[in-house]
């Protein structure tokens, strides 16, 4: 069984793919939860409004926003900048543009084509298989 501590509380929790353990993590669902409802009543609100209406901290909505839960409604906002270039983005970590780029990038990394080498192309046999004392 693997065992770790959980990166909020510091409890020890038997690990299930996340950095959480479960009541941690049940909270986390709970504030993301508070969030997304008073998005839903009150469509354009902004951060310190979310923050002080649901009681869930601003820099846990950035986080939803970088992690892509939540999405800025206005275009041009000064909450959010790709990490790339610098250009203001809705949601995420970063825009369109850089995201591709980086796809493409990490796509040519991974799949450089290989050169077959050609001397070792040969067909095998074993040597003087019939000649072999029994």
């Amino acid at each position: 069984m693997n065992v770790r501590n959980c990166a909020k509380c510091g409890k020890i929790y038997a690990y299930d793919g996340f950095s959480l353990c479960p009541r941690c993590r049940r909270q986390e669902e709970e504030d993301f939860k508070k969030v997304k409802e008073y998005l839903y009543d009150n469509p354009g609100a902004d951060i310190k409004e979310v923050s002080q209406e649901t009681g869930v901290s601003t820099k846990k909505i950035l986080r939803y926003l970088r992690e892509g839960k939540l999405e800025l409604k206005d275009e041009s906002n000064f909450i959010l900048d790709c990490e790339r270039c610098g250009t203001p983005i809705k949601t995420g970590r970063y825009c369109d543009k850089c995201a591709t780029e980086l796809q493409k990038e990490l796509k040519n990394a991974v799949s450089i084509p290989k050169k077959e080498d050609t001397r070792y192309t040969g067909k095998m046999y074993v040597a003087n298989r019939h000649n072999r004392k029994k």
